[in-house]
């Protein structure tokens, strides 16, 4: 287990490998951290956790916090409202803050030097693993990839989810997806 802080520009990413397998080097996971939290709008400078387990936690976290038993492979623990963050495409009109909401989203006072904390996104790499082996990646279920892409789509996956990104509502779940490609490079 190591954990360590990562520096990209104005984001922290604490990463906590709990994981054996190292799929994707940590700058490169603080990397894709920090580009997702970017095109998200997340308020800067700011910092965000980033652990990557196994199956048994995962099934214990989504338990725990969600009332659903077994494994998932990836969970998301916002510490902001989604109204902290701007609008986004496919966003249900009715959650869709005006301007003056997102500023007054309450704010609280911290230690000088300190950056708001986020939240926390939690990834199963050995889930990551079963589904890119099985071809059963992508978030659709059909994209046959390797493990380091597949690890790689959960953790800005994860980070949509802590910037108010949804999936339930179609139109949302689209404009996910594609904001998903397109950060991935595909």
């Amino acid at each position: 287990m190591t954990a360590r802080s990562h520096y990209v520009g104005r984001w922290r990413v604490d990463l906590d490998r709990r994981a054996a397998r190292r799929l994707v080097p940590d700058t490169r996971l603080a990397r894709v951290v920090a580009a997702a939290l970017e095109v998200a709008g997340a308020p800067r400078p700011a910092s965000m956790g980033l652990i990557l387990t196994d199956d048994a936690a995962l099934a214990e976290l989504n338990t725990a916090h969600f009332g659903v038993t077994g494994p998932t492979d990836v969970l998301s623990f916002p510490l902001l409202p989604p109204s902290a963050f701007p609008p986004h495409s496919g966003r249900a009109a009715e959650v869709v803050p005006d301007a003056s909401a997102v500023r007054d989203v309450p704010r609280f006072a911290l230690p000088p030097g300190r950056r708001p904390y986020l939240g926390d996104v939690v990834v199963s790499v050995e889930r990551a693993i079963a589904q890119a082996d099985a071809g059963h990646g992508g978030q659709t279920g059909d994209v046959a990839w390797s493990p380091a892409d597949e690890l790689r789509l959960l953790v800005v996956h994860g980070v949509l989810h802590v910037c108010g990104w949804d999936h339930s509502d179609p139109a949302e779940r689209d404009a996910m997806r594609a904001l998903e490609r397109r950060l991935l490079g595909q």
